[in-house]
């Protein structure tokens, strides 16, 4: 006997196939339209002369360059000798006013040799500097230091005093740096920062080449913050001058010696208290 079976064909939907997500766009880097300077002779340019005493150059311009920012948007109120609380009252209304897209911040070492060095007024002054630009939108990137003692020849004990004073600056940048949650260039890391081949004939300031690293430094961390690079910076020396013997000679006898007497003599008691506590560590 044979039973007559229905077979009852079920329809199945496939399942929906979902189209995968478009990767998320990236934000196009933003192009920056104003940048500032502010700081001591190194943010003036020393080092890095143009042709027909035309002035400075240095890293300000060059980044300027690099972002694409014209003459009128770049603003370089700098002068030598600064300090950081002379950023703070002198330089800093003039960077607010021109209400820039970065600022770059090179200031510290003046006030690594004077008596009256307080790396908490330091660190006082640059978060004022710092949060009152980034009131306006500005990215503010400081640097910290390298250690000066290794390019700059001095003797061991003073050696081992500047050394002790650079670290206690950086240690007040690095306070405020990490509160304020800030990008900073380190130049005791930048790649070259200690061969005397970016230095100049007085180890105090960048020479081109030296002025050409920090401001790749620079340029790499405004890239990082989202501004466009339009114009690659290269480490190949062109459009300065480079400085001749006498040059070199004339720059020290007429500044460089006269820098060095003012500024050793007023840093002379800290190294004295340096090589003092030395000597009682030898000894005792």
């Amino acid at each position: 006997m044979v039973l007559g079976v229905t077979v009852i064909s079920v329809g199945v939907t496939p399942a929906a196939v979902r189209e995968p997500a478009p990767e998320s766009a990236q934000p196009q880097p933003r192009q920056a339209e104003r940048l500032v300077i502010l700081g001591d002779s190194t943010a003036v340019g020393l080092g890095d002369p143009l042709p027909d005493r035309g002035g400075w150059r240095g890293v300000g311009p060059l980044v300027a360059h690099a972002l694409g920012v014209d003459e009128t948007g770049y603003l370089n109120p700098s002068f030598t000798g600064a300090r950081m609380a002379c950023v703070r009252s002198d330089q800093l209304p003039l960077a607010l006013a021109h209400k820039p897209d970065v600022a770059l911040v090179v200031v510290g070492m003046n006030d690594t040799l004077r008596p009256d060095f307080d790396p908490d007024q330091i660190a006082t002054d640059l978060t004022a500097i710092v949060r009152e630009l980034t009131a306006v939108g500005t990215t503010v990137l400081p640097v910290r230091f390298h250690d000066h003692s290794k390019v700059f020849r001095l003797p061991p004990s003073l050696k081992r005093a500047l050394s002790a004073r650079v670290a206690e600056l950086n240690e007040a940048i690095d306070r405020v740096v990490e509160t304020e949650g800030i990008a900073c260039l380190n130049l005791d890391t930048l790649p070259g920062a200690y061969d005397l081949t970016v230095w100049s004939v007085d180890r105090l300031h960048p020479s081109e080449l030296g002025h050409r690293l920090l401001a790749q430094g620079f340029a790499d961390l405004a890239a990082a913050a989202g501004y466009a690079i339009p114009e690659p910076l290269s480490l190949t020396c062109s459009g300065g001058v480079e400085p001749s013997a006498a040059g070199h000679f004339g720059w020290l006898v007429a500044k460089g010696v006269p820098w060095l007497w003012r500024r050793g003599r007023e840093f002379l008691p800290y190294a004295a208290v340096i090589m003092w506590r030395s000597f009682r560590e030898r000894v005792g």
